[in-house]
This record gives C-alpha cells, sequence and structure tokens, in this order.
C-alpha cells in the first residue's frame, strides 16, 4: 500500500509514508515488534501499550512535516484474533493522531482493507 497513486500523491505534496504490515502477526509481541521495525522506533521502546504511547507522542518521533501517513496492512486476522488487544492498538494509533493535531503537525493512520481477494474467507466478495 506504500504504492500506488494515494501514497504517490501523498508523497507529492512531502508526507512520509509508512507502512505497517501485520501479516502474520498473532499477538501484541509480534504487533509491537512490527511497530518498532517498521517506525524505525529507539532502542529504549519498550514493546507495551504505554510504551507505543509514549513514542508516538514523542516530538523527536513526530510526523515529517507536513504530515506522516501511517498506513496499517495485513491487520484483519490479528483484529479478529485478539480483538481486545486490537481495540487497545486503534486507541493508541488515534490517540496518537490527535496529539499531533495540537501541534500543527499530522499524523493519519490508515488501515488498508485491500481488494476483495483479500478479505476473509467469512465475507462476501
Amino acid at each position: 500500500m506504500t504504492h500506488g497513486p494515494f501514497a504517490d500523491v501523498c508523497r507529492a505534496a512531502g508526507w512520509q509514508v509508512t507502512e505497517l504490515d501485520l501479516t502474520g502477526v498473532r499477538d501484541k509481541r509480534g504487533f509491537m515488534e512490527r511497530c518498532a521495525r517498521a517506525l524505525d522506533l529507539p532502542d529504549w521502546f519498550g514493546r507495551n501499550w504505554d510504551a507505543l504511547a509514549d513514542v508516538l507522542g514523542d516530538p523527536d518521533f513526530g510526523p515529517a512535516t507536513p504530515g506522516r501517513l501511517l498506513v496499517v496492512t495485513g491487520w484483519r486476522p490479528y483484529a479478529l484474533g485478539r480483538p481486545d488487544e486490537w481495540e487497545i492498538a486503534q486507541e493508541v494509533l488515534a490517540a496518537a493522531a490527535g496529539h499531533y493535531q495540537e501541534h500543527d503537525a499530522t499524523l493519519s493512520v490508515v488501515l488498508f482493507l485491500g481488494g476483495s481477494d483479500q478479505l476473509p474467507s467469512d465475507q462476501p466478495g
């Protein structure tokens, strides 16, 4: 999803585009590891929800100017398998996006739905 017309438009406007691919993630530990790699988080990142919220809210991490687009792909199996964890993950990402609005910066998070060939087997399409 970091390729294609939408990402190209964002980059042309000066945005940083980052993909957080959750394909194969089965639990919180895997989610945190993917975040650490995809977002190039600092060594002090504690790999828990509070630490993720802290690092995403850190001005040194902050969104690139004029903004950062975080595209989350492959998230559905994790969301279905660990709904409580997924709810917390969404809350942390939403809070980080809201935090930067207060600082005239932008962090936007997009959940990539994919094409009909990427729907779970229990969904029409």
